[in-house]
């Protein structure tokens, strides 16, 4: 016996995947409003732990690593900065997806104390590991 889902199912399926898809999106690109700083996101980061170290990658490309700060307050990890909008002042936007302007990803850290070893921005990814103390 052949088992087929119902179109109605599919449909309703499909629509779900999608409003998740676009809360993710929402998520990991939210603009905010900040009064005194003007619009903000939030980038997308993975961390890993190992017994010694603390690993973070935050996905940052187009971000120079000058437009970059990163500190550590207590038992969370600030990255800050900004990304540049590259279209002349001029260029009429046709389609505006990638997030531009001062972004800022906090990440609270597990118990204890952190300092950091070693950060890098690698193929568009800033590589942060941080020494367990």
């Amino acid at each position: 016996m052949t088992y087929r889902k119902s179109p109605g199912l599919v449909w309703a399926q499909a629509v779900g995947m999608l409003e998740q898809a676009d809360r993710l999106h929402r998520q990991f690109f939210q603009l905010g409003q900040s009064p005194a700083r003007g619009p903000t996101w939030e980038p997308p980061a993975d961390v890993f732990e190992t017994p010694t170290h603390l690993s973070v990658l935050v996905a940052l490309p187009g971000v120079a690593s000058d437009r970059v700060d990163i500190l550590v307050e207590g038992s969370t990890l600030r990255v800050v900065g900004e990304r540049p909008m590259p279209a002349p002042a001029s260029a009429h936007i046709r389609r505006l997806e990638i997030p531009y302007g001062r972004f800022e990803r906090r990440i609270e850290l597990p118990a204890g104390q952190f300092e950091i070893q070693e950060s890098s921005l690698v193929n568009g990814c800033l590589v942060l590991t941080l020494r367990k103390l």
